[in-house]
């Protein structure tokens, strides 16, 4: 069981620092309409993923058609991460270009406690008291950046309560990662497709009749946006939910350093606050998990073969 918690964690770091440099990817596509970047990444990267179903899993798709799909609360919870995930995607691309990156920030510092309080009050997850302190000291500098923005944040509870039960589905829905992507993108496609269609009618696609460079990175946004979906699906049904919530603070915290560094951004005191409740929520976060393994470990070797656990 360690051994899987810690390949999950693996997955999710990738996956979460994918996301916390895409931005470079989405800024060379600015000139590109939100919703044409939606319908883009929904139609590549289901020919991403379709190639490697037909490559790897045949045989398991087939028989989840035959055995899972027959059920109506698969085709439901399926359909709900699909509506979830181009929720969180029309959202983010539209704060991008709309110039709102400290709200999609301030979501995706959100997200991790929307995931707590799912882990625990959903799903039952235990936490300990220094887990508990940590995530209140989070919840801390969130508030003081959402007080500190006054106005009311809808883009970034929009992308924090999609993002956390897209977390939550992943963890009930036990299908394959790469199935449940390929499944996902399957509802979603043919909306894609229409919208894509109706641009190309009216003469307003941007696919084609702009720069080479444009139509390379709309393909390839198939990949970017599938590959750490695939990451992330794999380590969710690998370790809690707790804590898949809270290493989501590695992707914002990149994106906000190149915002800053690479892209000139301010970096206010409110920002200063916050990231120093975090941090030392993170460091609590960390030492906790390492202090009561070790514990209980310590009290598993001294104990006595025939000694009773209470």
């Amino acid at each position: 069981m360690e051994g899987e918690k810690t390949i999950g964690i693996f997955f999710i770091i990738g996956a979460y620092t994918l996301w916390g440099i895409l931005p470079i990817y989405w800024k060379f596509l600015d000139e590109v309409p939100s919703s044409e970047i939606l319908a883009h990444r929904i139609v590549w990267s289901f020919v991403f993923i379709s190639i490697i179903v037909i490559l790897r899993k045949r045989k398991q798709l087939k028989n989840f058609f035959k055995v899972q799909m027959s059920q109506k609360k698969t085709w439901f919870a399926l359909f709900l991460t699909s509506l979830l995930i181009s929720t969180n995607w029309l959202t983010y691309i539209f704060a991008v270009n709309k110039g709102h990156i400290v709200d999609a920030s301030l979501g995706y510092y959100i997200n991790p406690l929307v995931s707590v309080l799912l882990g625990v009050f959903v799903l039952r997850e235990k936490i300990n008291k220094l887990q508990t302190f940590s995530f209140i000291l989070a919840g801390i500098g969130v508030l003081y950046m959402t007080i500190s923005i006054g106005k009311f944040p809808w883009i970034a509870l929009i992308l924090a309560f999609s993002f956390g039960f897209y977390g939550l589905a992943k963890k009930l829905i036990k299908v394959d990662s790469i199935l449940g992507l390929f499944l996902e993108t399957l509802f979603a496609v043919p909306f894609a497709i229409i919208f894509l269609s109706y641009l190309g009618i009216n003469g307003q696609h941007s696919f084609t009749t702009g720069t080479v460079q444009i139509d390379w990175l709309l393909m390839g946004s198939g990949i970017a946006t599938a590959l750490p979906l695939l990451w992330f699906g794999i380590g969710a049904q690998k370790i809690p939910l707790y804590l898949l919530g809270f290493l989501q603070y590695i992707a914002p915290t990149i994106s906000l350093f190149l915002g800053v560094l690479l892209y000139d951004e301010a970096f206010t005191i409110d920002h200063i606050i916050t990231f120093t409740c975090i941090w030392i929520a993170i460091v609590t976060f960390t030492i906790s998990n390492i202090r009561y393994p070790m514990r209980n470990l310590k009290i598993s070797t001294t104990r006595k073969p025939n000694e009773k656990m209470h």
